[in-house]
């Protein structure tokens, strides 16, 4: 039973994280790398906040959000200018410079040892330290994010998102200011790609920079890739996919880097497949 409750808190954690990153790349048609920087941020942010200055779980979770929107405002800026091919290598840019800083600002994230004794949230004097708590709490937050999420792409915004992605001529032409739009699609999806970061903190009661490397950002990539584009309910799916394939292939009995191996080629071969037969993904609405 624990083990399946671990496994859902890992899902609602990446259906955040593949929500968040499908309002930049699904909706507004930007291809971003930068979710691994963000959700790195957000997950220091609680283990340091919670660790060496004892605040609250949900405190830390408010700031590792004003953070990442801060950085996401900054960096939005820039990326902007860029789209395509440029905007991907810029943002993957962003992701090895998180990772790096982490690495090595050893006095405050302690570098390559990571942060041990984060603690689990309490709430009015209600403690989710047990994994089936911690569980309703991830599907909650999730389930808010899923809402958010879907009253913005509904909204006038929203709408203005998915015409840069068709045509930003078009959205030019119509009297919306091109740039704006996108630095707020970052900003937004930044913040909520910090929530991420802070429930995985405190599941694990421990983090260290290797999770918050590229490789990382391109997997959350390959989640609503597999899910589909522009559709949320595709990233919740796109999530338990990727997330189950590695636990299917422990029941195998497979040496762990044969079956480290054989994930790599399954998620390789997956792609290639949706990309001959559904390019769009499972339940996306447009192509990559």
């Amino acid at each position: 039973m624990e083990y399946i409750i671990n496994l859902f808190i890992l899902f609602a954690i990446y259906g955040i994280l593949a929500i968040s990153l499908n309002i930049v790349v699904g909706y507004t048609g930007l291809l971003s790398l930068a979710q691994a920087a963000f959700y790195g941020v957000g997950a220091y942010a609680t283990a340091i906040l919670m660790t060496k200055f004892d605040m609250n779980f949900f405190f830390t979770v408010i700031i590792g959000m004003i953070v990442c929107a801060l950085i996401g405002f900054i960096i939005g800026a820039i990326l902007s200018k860029f789209k395509g091919d440029y905007y991907a290598i810029v943002s993957a840019g962003l992701t090895i410079i998180i990772f790096n800083t982490l690495l090595n600002c050893e006095g405050l994230t302690n570098g390559p040892i990571g942060i041990f004794g984060i603690g689990r949230p309490t709430l009015f004097g209600f403690s989710f330290s047990s994994n089936i708590n911690f569980l309703i709490l991830c599907v909650l937050t999730l389930s808010a994010i899923y809402y958010l999420n879907k009253h913005l792409v509904n909204s006038s915004f929203g709408r203005v998102l998915k015409g840069i992605r068709e045509d930003e001529r078009l959205v030019r032409v119509m009297g919306h200011h091109r740039k704006t739009p996108k630095m707020l699609s970052f900003v937004f999806s930044a913040s909520l790609t910090s929530v991420a970061g802070s429930l995985f903190a405190s599941y694990l009661m421990f983090i260290d920079p290797m999770t918050f490397q590229l490789h990382e950002a391109i997997f959350i990539f390959t989640i609503i890739i597999v899910g589909g584009l522009a559709d949320l309910k595709g990233s919740m799916l796109g999530a338990v996919i990727m997330i189950s394939l590695p636990e299917i292939l422990r029941f195998l009995g497979l040496p762990q880097e044969t079956a480290a191996q054989l994930q790599q080629l399954i998620y390789g071969l997956l792609l290639v497949v949706l990309m001959y037969i559904r390019p769009q993904g499972i339940l996306g609405k447009y192509r990559m």
